[in-house]
């Protein structure tokens, strides 16, 4: 949590509707953009630790939430909580909190499909958009996981999202609670090429996590930076698996279906930011949803790179943040 990994940078704000975040924060120098980074799952603030370290030092603001359910910010029990609007809402009261009125927002995995919300429901607040490792998530997107899992073994030879009706389940949380060093190997795996075995396929996960399989750390991610983690993690897995749950619940059917079809598209500009040897949210599927939904889109693909983009390749991330930054910003006022 921002407490735990960043005391110095670290705030908690009780927001407009009674839900409390902790985050950092880095006021912008020199008129320079303001970056709010949105993580993904299992994640926190703590996940982009160099780019807070990076962004801020080359001047630009930072705001980096621990997002629902996770670390240092409430972690409601129900998953009505965790609708893709209210949680907008949410990013929206922590910007004027800091007098920030508009950003470049960024995302990693689940981080994006909060982020693609962003887009939807508060695009006068964004001067453009970072997805990273996930595409746009189009608003009343059908979350038909066993379709989506026949089409991609169809295509790829294996299912990419088997884990996801594990995740649907209570036994999910306890199986992830109780097995805290697999869970983590699993999703932050050594060997890219280790998720087409061990997380994508269906049952695959559940089993690696119940046999309490532990592999090795990944060389971007030292033993020191996993303890860190484990402290943030501790409250466990129900508030991170309730994402998954809301999606396939429905739990954002009804203020999606309120949204016009003209208004569903992305109208802000977009950077996506893709790698080869993510066995999972592959690359193909992300860039072809960009491509239908966002127009004035950029993609950039690294070669020989998971699915932790923000933590396997820091400095050539930092590269492409402010390359976008000064496109994006190059005709607008700096917040």
């Amino acid at each position: 949590m921002a407490s735990i990994a960043f005391s110095s940078l670290a705030k908690k704000a009780t927001l407009s509707d009674g839900t409390t975040y902790g985050y950092v924060v880095v006021a912008a120098r020199a008129a320079k953009p303001t970056f709010l980074l949105l993580h993904g799952y299992p994640s926190s603030s703590y996940d982009w630790r160099h780019q807070i370290s990076s962004l801020s030092a080359a001047g630009f603001g930072v705001i980096a939430p621990d997002l629902l359910g996770y670390g240092g910010t409430d972690k409601p029990q129900d998953v009505a909580s965790y609708r893709l609007k209210s949680m907008s809402s949410h990013m929206a009261d922590i910007l004027d909190l800091e007098g920030v009125s508009r950003c470049i927002a960024v995302g990693h995995d689940w981080g994006c499909g909060l982020l693609s919300r962003l887009a939807t429901y508060i695009p006068h607040r964004l001067v453009g958009i970072v997805l990273i490792s996930v595409g746009y998530v189009e608003p009343g997107m059908p979350w038909d996981i066993d379709a989506f899992n026949k089409l991609t073994e169809e295509t790829f030879g294996y299912a990419t999202y088997g884990y996801w009706p594990w995740h649907n389940t209570e036994e999910a949380v306890k199986d992830c609670d109780d097995h805290p060093a697999s869970a983590f190997t699993l999703i932050y795996a050594a060997n890219a090429k280790d998720w087409k075995v061990n997380l994508a396929p269906v049952g695959a996960a559940k089993q690696y996590v119940r046999e309490g399989r532990v592999d090795a750390l990944p060389s971007w991610y030292n033993l020191s930076e996993y303890t860190t983690r484990d402290r943030i993690m501790a409250s466990g897995y129900k508030g991170p698996m309730s994402w998954y749950k809301a999606a396939m619940r429905g739990v954002n059917n009804a203020d999606e279906a309120a949204i016009s079809q003209e208004d569903r598209f992305c109208k802000v500009p977009t950077l996506l930011i893709v790698s080869d040897e993510d066995y999972v949210t592959r690359a193909e599927i992300q860039v072809m949803k960009c491509k239908e939904w966002c127009p004035d889109l950029r993609i950039e693909n690294l070669l020989g790179c998971g699915h932790w983009i923000q933590l396997e390749r820091p400095e050539e991330l930092q590269r492409l943040l402010e390359g976008f930054a000064a496109e994006v910003t190059s005709s607008v006022p700096k917040t």
